[in-house]
């Protein structure tokens, strides 16, 4: 398992480790099956080529001391490369892939090679200082402390799942080198933040891989130590002290792992004002700050809303003011949704409440699978809810996947991810089985009283009944199933030993207990129908228009699927009817939606700020929905190139693109 919180003091949940649940068919078995065999692979090329990321091959400068090559690449290349290497071991064991698990093994040695013997590890750093052109630990923003944070985490899944001491001798080497610096900064009164702070999270597991209380003391002093940042910025969280955080402000990426990182820290020390900050924050987030999606980090660039008002820091894909979600502008990193899943599972392990998997369930299922095309080669790094054919402007990243792109923090990320998904399906506690992401499985499950195979069947997201059998049991023959009721639940049943439980708006987003004879089964019906949805009337960009929802999938309308020139002419008929058909994209069976949606006559001059507002009557038309995580797979392929433009000399240009349009709200036409 990646996150162990099995000795972990504050921790309610105990999740099971990766060789005791599989996905046996379905959506998430076909996300994995896809992810293996075309995501982890391509990844492995493009950080293999020398010409494209130059990744691997900054290791191997380094693990040659006579080799004087200059570094490329971005700085925080070597901390992609070790998610990289998650997602390859989930792969390689999950395949029983002798090769990969070889290969994995030659890439720790190549890494230990390239390791100094003060344990400091990151390539640009050793390069430029081996070439007299710089020196380690000037600029937080060298991403230094986040590689090594991903180089822990990543030690630690390799000791768990290979049983190999490898790579967890340089973590041990890295996390020293580590421990002197804070003691250091300490003692000189000389503290930095460390941006994107993955560490603290990986000393955290490290002390749960090790049991060496030394890791945890490091991570407590490393969080602690933010407090004593000078001139701390939004950007980074560490303005205010860490315990009078109110709301979510700043870099998303570093809010989340920071915050993920405090959660871990409080599940082995019981803090009570770390959870209570965190409670807080959470609220702000999910209150006010959140996409449909399950996006986070709206802001492509912008100043803090809070604090003085005259003298701003600059933040980039930022949290905002509350309610401020634009939806052509839309940042939504994909990072950021990862990081909101790593926190959001942390806080669900510590206190298991059903709004915390809802969270991380919406975010997996909407913004992070759209973050990868269905083929697994073309990736996202921002994630958008409207997109128009044509834009006035540039923004930094080209509204289309890519095989690559310069910022290439996010493929890997989600890589590891998506191979890890099955851990978010099952936690125990005592004699209960806590019920996460629901898919179908397979899961050995041993409790107080009874051990047994848990076997899942469904077709959830697109189909709400779940069913649950028992392979293998022993012990006392009866389990409790803690059943997590999604929040978009307002009607359903839980049967089973006889009973039948009827499910009510009220039970949305809570767990319903239910006993499970594990010689019968349990039966899960959640109704879904088709809803639309609309936003707080302060979300601007969204007044008067709904989003279509089904379960726990947003839907989104896409040109392809509409006889029109244009979206902007499309209004929701709330009286609509659909009609549920299978839509094949790519190589990929999705639920899509179909329907007719009211078409404007409107055929003034769309390309004037301001025009006369003539009713011209309106016609019906037939639309299709598909899930949002489907769109843009239907357009002309591109050519895999970097997928980046020169901030300084192009941002000031229009875009060149044309595009297919899309979007996830709509206009009502209420009549």
């Amino acid at each position: 398992m990646l996150t162990d919180t099995t000795k972990s003091n504050y921790a309610s949940l105990r999740p099971l480790s990766q060789e005791n649940v599989q996905w046996t068919a379905g959506f998430w078995k076909d996300v994995q099956d896809k992810c293996n065999a075309v995501t982890v692979p391509h990844l492995r090329r493009m950080f293999e080529s020398e010409k494209i990321s130059h990744v691997l091959e900054n290791f191997r400068i380094c693990a040659d001391p006579n080799d004087m090559r200059p570094h490329d690449g971005t700085v925080f290349g070597d901390g992609d490369f070790y998610k990289w290497m998650e997602s390859a071991m989930y792969a390689a064991v999950e395949n029983q892939d002798q090769k990969l698990l070889d290969d994995l093994e030659d890439y720790v040695q190549l890494i230990a090679k390239a390791q100094q013997e003060d344990g400091y590890i990151s390539t640009k750093q050793i390069i430029a200082e081996r070439t007299g052109v710089g020196k380690r630990m000037g600029d937080i923003n060298e991403f230094e402390v986040y590689n090594m944070g991903h180089l822990f985490t990543s030690a630690c899944l390799y000791k768990r799942l290979t049983g190999r001491d490898s790579f967890l001798d340089v973590a041990r080497k890295a996390a020293d080198y580590l421990k002197y610096m804070y003691e250091e900064a300490k003692k000189n009164d000389e503290v930095k933040t460390a941006v994107c702070p993955s560490h603290y999270m990986g000393l955290v597991e490290m002390y749960r891989t090790t049991g060496e209380q030394r890791y945890l003391d490091l991570a407590r002093l490393a969080i602690e130590l933010r407090d004593s940042v000078k001139e701390g910025l939004d950007d980074n969280q560490d303005r205010l002290p860490l315990k009078s955080h109110k709301k979510i402000v700043g870099h998303a990426v570093r809010a989340t792992y920071l915050y993920a990182g405090v959660a871990d820290l409080y599940a082995e020390e019981g803090d009570k004002e770390y959870l209570e900050m965190l409670h807080r924050v959470w609220k702000n987030m999910v209150d006010s700050k959140i996409y449909i999606t399950g996006g986070i980090g709206a802001i492509y660039n912008g100043a803090s809303p809070y604090g003085y008002f005259f003298a701003h820091d600059l933040i980039h894909q930022a949290f905002g003011y509350e309610y401020q979600l634009p939806n052509i502008t839309a940042y939504n990193e994909t990072c950021a949704s990862l990081g909101l899943v790593f926190w959001a599972y942390r806080m669900f392990l510590i206190e298991p409440k059903a709004e915390y998997m809802d969270i991380l369930e919406r975010a997996m299922l909407n913004v992070n699978l759209a973050a990868v095309s269905l083929d697994g080669e073309r990736f996202f790094y921002e994630n958008v809810l409207r997109r128009t054919r044509k834009l006035d402007y540039r923004l930094i990243w080209r509204l289309r996947r890519a095989k690559y792109i310069l910022s290439y923090c996010c493929p890997p990320n989600l890589a590891r991810t998506l191979s890890q998904a099955k851990e978010y399906a099952y936690t125990v506690n005592g004699n209960a089985v806590f019920l996460g992401m629901y898919g179908a499985s397979r899961a050995k499950i041993e409790l107080d009283d009874s051990t047994f195979t848990l076997v899942q069947k469904t077709d959830y997201p697109y189909d709400g009944k779940i069913m649950l059998t028992a392979e293998e049991a022993s012990g006392n023959g009866k389990a409790k199933i803690m059943v997590r009721v999604p929040g978009w639940v307002t009607k359903g049943t839980i049967s089973g030993c006889g009973k039948v439980i009827e499910l009510t708006k009220k039970d949305a987003s809570s767990y319903v207990e239910a006993e499970f004879d594990l010689s019968g089964e349990l039966v899960i019906d959640f109704d879904m129908p088709v809803r639309f949805t609309q936003a707080n009337p302060l979300v601007e960009e969204c007044v008067n228009q709904a989003a279509v929802e089904r379960g726990p999938l947003v839907y989104c309308i896409e040109t392809p699927d509409v006889d029109a020139g244009t979206l902007d002419d499309y209004m929701i008929d709330l009286q609509a009817q659909f009609k549920e058909v299978d839509c094949t994209i790519k190589d990929r069976t999705v639920l899509a939606l179909e329907t007719e949606f009211y078409v404007r006559k409107d055929k003034t001059d769309k390309g004037r700020l301001y025009r006369p507002l003539i009713n011209q009557g309106l016609d019906k038309a037939k639309v299709r929905l598909i899930p949002y995580f489907a769109w843009d797979n239907r357009s002309e392929e591109d050519d895999g190139s970097y997928d980046v433009y020169a901030i300084e000399d192009k941002l000031d240009t229009p875009d060149d693109m044309e595009y297919d349009e899309m979007r996830v709200w709509l206009p009502v036409a209420y009549r």
